[in-house]
């Protein structure tokens, strides 16, 4: 299978965004949601941003604050021996408690030609709630009728969440709450309704016995979510073995819902490959690919602020070709073109 990678990736980088601030730095551009838009590519931009280093002993995170409504800025002295600094993305107290080193929100870009964007700077989607407080990430959007549904990852001291907003314009958005309970991340909502209920794919995290993997879910609504089923399994000794959740709005063929999935081994080196699902009975698995189509290569995935990483939350489809936006290394913003033929090929095994 071809995998065809955008020549001038990363086709975005940290320095590309303006930060909140000149107190902060923008450490990580990636992982964006995607959708046409009035006959342009949108992407809604995950940027991680964190405090400067002021050399004086102590880490600075941020946390949004629900008393002001604002965000605030937590320190703690970098030679306690009682705190886990160990994971650069993590800092892990001694009772247990978590707290993330970057802060993420979400930026709008759009592109004529899918490659060259107008980042809309400065103008953040922000946490605005509790279950907020830890940052926002790894949007999907949905097109129904002439809305847009925007599910992405919330992160607090709580858990992580599933979170819902809506938009019309990309101006103004509606939110309309949590809709997965915690620890639950990975959500993409398909694009019509099957059998009459809103279907989605989502990934529950914590479990005693069971390890993160594909459940599917249906709807009334959007808001109430119920019937979840077990979809989707990790792979022993294989490229999805620790892993595994659903990676961009599911796809509609002749064949049926082509599903772009990520998956990480051991080694946490993720990866994307696909799965195809009944049509009219999405619970029903068709086919799966044996190995990755797309897999950590160039020096932007392979090197970065967490290392060997391919994961993608949205694509483009355009006739025969899926134009993959995905974030490289939890740094960059890059992309790369697979034909729909080629991929169904492979999981039909023609």
């Amino acid at each position: 299978m071809k995998v065809k990678r955008e020549k001038k990736n990363p086709i975005i980088r940290p320095a590309d965004i303006v930060p909140f601030s000149d107190d902060f730095e923008v450490i990580g551009v990636f992982n964006p949601g995607v959708t046409l838009f009035r006959g342009k590519v949108l992407l809604f931009l995950r940027v991680a941003q964190r405090p400067k280093d002021r050399k004086d002993g102590y880490l600075r995170v941020p946390v949004y604050n629900e008393t002001t409504k604002s965000m605030e800025i937590v320190k703690f002295e970098k030679n306690d021996k009682t705190i886990d600094f160990s994971d650069k993305r993590v800092i892990v107290m001694p009772d247990g408690k978590r707290f993330l080193t970057s802060y993420s929100s979400f930026l709008v870009a759009t592109s004529e030609n899918g490659v060259d964007f107008d980042i809309r700077q400065g103008k953040y989607i922000t946490p605005s709630c509790p279950e907020e407080s830890f940052g926002i990430e790894d949007a999907r959007i949905t097109k129904l009728e002439d809305t847009y549904y925007i599910n992405y990852s919330a992160a607090s001291e709580q858990g992580i969440v599933t979170n819902l907003i809506c938009t019309k314009d990309f101006e103004t958005f509606e939110r309309m709450g949590t809709v997965m309970y915690p620890d639950n991340k990975d959500m993409s909502i398909f694009p019509e309704k099957v059998g009459g209920k809103y279907l989605a794919l989502h990934r529950p995290s914590t479990s005693e016995f069971g390890k993160p993997e594909i459940w599917l879910a249906q709807s009334p609504d959007l808001l109430c979510w119920g019937n979840h089923k077990h979809l989707m399994s990790v792979r022993e000794g294989k490229w999805d073995e620790t892993r595994i959740g659903s990676s961009s709005v599911p796809i509609r063929t002749e064949q049926g819902w082509l599903e772009i999935y990520h998956g990480a081994d051991r080694n946490n080196r993720y990866c994307l490959g696909a799965v195809l699902l009944d049509e009219k009975d999405p619970s029903r698995v068709l086919a799966r690919l044996e190995e990755p189509f797309l897999f950590p290569e160039e020096k932007y995935e392979k090197e970065g602020f967490f290392k060997d990483v391919v994961f993608a939350c949205g694509n483009v489809v355009r006739g025969d070709e899926i134009d993959i936006y995905y974030g490289a290394s939890d740094e960059f913003v890059a992309k790369a073109t697979v034909s729909v033929r080629e991929l169904l090929d492979a999981l039909l095994k023609k």
